[in-house]
């Protein structure tokens, strides 16, 4: 993927009534509103870097109904790429061909996550950050899902790690 690189200006699509305070951009990017940089930055929570300012450009609704209210202040931010590694043994990951064979990456072509957790002693405390073996899926602290809860951040959903299921392809959980 190449870098996101400023100036940073977007156009956003509205789904629902109101502009949430996390949104997934293209790439590794997300943006945040004013109000959650804020409020991370306060508490000192980790895993986030840049906090480059955004402008929005335009916001389109994908259905009808009236522009937002407010047009929230967005940062571009990108979650760190961790040390926490995918435990292999005790996730349930169904993989397309053979398990990772890079002890550093771990990554492989999965087609379906039945819950996984991290390898003990990986993790380094970071609040959100990437973890090896699953690059592409965000994982927070639980420091950071009561931050969401307390300060009641809008457009994001926290699902455990030994709940989450990603299964396009409909081939049920790994065997055994």
């Amino acid at each position: 993927m190449m870098k996101w690189l400023s100036p940073y200006r977007i156009e956003l699509f509205l789904h629902g009534e109101e502009l949430g305070d996390f949104i997934k951009a293209p790439g590794d990017d997300l943006l945040v509103s004013d109000r959650f940089a804020r409020a991370f930055q306060e508490e000192g929570l980790t895993g986030l870097e840049g906090f480059h300012p955004v402008e929005v450009v335009r916001v389109r609704r994908k259905r009808r109904g009236s522009k937002p209210t407010h047009v929230p202040h967005y940062l571009a931010v990108t979650a760190c790429f961790s040390r926490a590694a995918v435990h292999m043994a005790l996730s349930r990951i169904r993989y397309a061909d053979e398990p990772p064979t890079c002890e550093e990456c771990r990554e492989a072509t999965k087609n379906a996550i039945y819950g996984f957790s991290l390898e003990p002693g990986t993790w380094q405390g970071e609040d959100i950050f990437r973890p090896r073996g699953l690059h592409g899926r965000l994982v927070v602290s639980e420091r950071f899902a009561r931050f969401v809860e307390r300060h009641g951040f809008t457009n994001m959903i926290l699902t455990p790690t030994e709940e989450l299921v990603w299964d396009p392809l409909e081939l049920g959980p790994p065997p055994g």
